[in-house]
């Protein structure tokens, strides 16, 4: 660890080669608390570049477990998290309003870090049992369209990084990790970031992943469409600012899309989006960023199209139909 500290010190940049050794001598127990916390504060007072954040996912998904779902054309639908907006779980019921529409989603998520209720957190309330077997994730994209992979049971290397950053108490690059770990390693994503310098980190990141993306941020620091300010999209064919007026919607406001002082008033909303008793700003939200996946997963539909699809999807109950027999499968 000295030498990369040392580099930092001297205001060098590490290789992503660097930061991937680091994460498997991290694993491997070789550097004490004290020693990662300064490398991590060091790397987030000067800002992580890519190849290091890529090094740092090289080694989470060499040393995790990974799902082999070669043969399946999924799309991951989630953002960074803490952005500190609390809002309910707005990608999860995307991620079944995709599915209702006839596209396989491989969702990877964890519990709440920042807001009340994480991917997990709702989806355990429904009584979901985690599962890395590929037996069942197979046949819930097959037979519900929707996969869920809970992240601690696939990346191993972040409980290694837990201690140092709770002690830190502060955001690290570990925090922009998550969305880059899903361990099927999908083909489409659509990833939310909270800031504009995240997202072009983001872009740059997936751009030599290789794979197709869309990178969306609303302009008000939500890592997702919001529809309560205008939102930049980026993808591999093309890049526009929309408002929710571009999209046929209303701006709303931020208490529109709350998720709540607790798990069960998220999972309460979550519920009645997909049973449609929710409100209409809630339905609009979630309407906006199932139709954003769509247009990246399947590159002959507009946005604009995709959020017609996606409203068949709702109204017909094919999302809750998705909903229910996935978690027939999980339980």
């Amino acid at each position: 660890m000295k030498k990369y500290l040392s580099k930092l010190i001297d205001g060098e940049l590490l290789t992503r080669q660097d930061t991937h050794n680091i994460m498997l001598g991290i694993v491997a127990e070789k550097y004490n608390e004290c020693q990662i916390s300064a490398l991590l504060m060091a790397l987030q007072t000067r800002g992580v570049t890519v190849d290091e954040l890529l090094g740092f996912r090289d080694g989470l998904l060499e040393t995790g477990k990974p799902v082999d779902l070669n043969g399946y054309n999924t799309l991951d639908i989630v953002g960074t998290g803490g952005d500190g907006k609390n809002t309910f779980n707005i990608s999860t019921c995307s991620a079944f309003v995709v599915a209702g529409a006839g596209y396989q989603v491989s969702k990877h998520g964890n519990g709440a870090s920042t807001s009340v209720s994480g991917a997990s957190n709702v989806l355990q309330g429904h009584g979901l049992k985690f599962t890395d077997n590929p037996d069942i994730i197979r046949k819930a994209l097959d037979d519900a369209g929707v996969c869920y992979l809970h992240a601690p049971l696939f990346a191993y290397g972040m409980k290694f990084v837990g201690p140092a950053r709770k002690a830190l108490g502060v955001p690290t690059c570990f925090n922009l990790l998550g969305p880059l770990v899903n361990p099927c390693k999908p083909k489409n994503s659509l990833h939310g970031t909270a800031n504009q310098q995240q997202q072009r980190l983001y872009v740059s990141a997936h751009q030599k992943i290789g794979d197709n993306y869309g990178v969306i941020t609303s302009y008000d620091g939500y890592d997702e469409i919001s529809l309560t300010a205008g939102f930049k999209l980026v993808t591999n064919s093309f890049e526009k600012v929309y408002t929710p007026k571009d999209m046929g919607f209303n701006y709303i406001d931020p208490h529109e899309i709350y998720g709540g002082t607790s798990a069960a008033d998220a999972m309460k909303i979550f519920d009645s989006v997909l049973n449609g008793t929710c409100t209409k700003a809630q339905k609009d939200v979630v309407l906006a960023n199932a139709a954003c996946g769509i247009a990246v997963i399947d590159r002959n539909k507009s946005v604009e199209e995709s959020i017609e699809l996606c409203r068949e999807s709702l109204d017909s109950g094919k999302a809750l139909k998705a909903f229910k027999k996935f978690v027939e499968i999980y339980s």
